[in-house]
């Protein structure tokens, strides 16, 4: 019973496909105006926003030791 096969099974050409499209994808890639919009907005556009937002609530709010009643905020 061990030498039997039984994991052998068809193979999907649209899964290898996919496959071999992910495994070779930088080899196809080009930077056109889209592409590289794109990669703006998230390598400079979206951590400038986040960083923005976490720089203006710092220190705002404190949840140690708080009990019903309490503020969250610390002005």
């Amino acid at each position: 019973m061990a030498g039997l096969k039984h994991y052998k099974m068809a193979l999907d050409p649209a899964i290898i496909r996919l496959g071999n499209m992910t495994t070779n994808r930088h080899k196809y890639f080009r930077w056109t105006p889209r592409t590289a919009g794109i990669t703006f907005v998230y390598a400079v556009v979206v951590p400038s926003i986040v960083g923005y937002f976490a720089y203006t609530t710092d220190g705002l709010w404190d949840f140690r030791a708080k009990r019903r009643g309490d503020l969250l905020v610390e002005r």
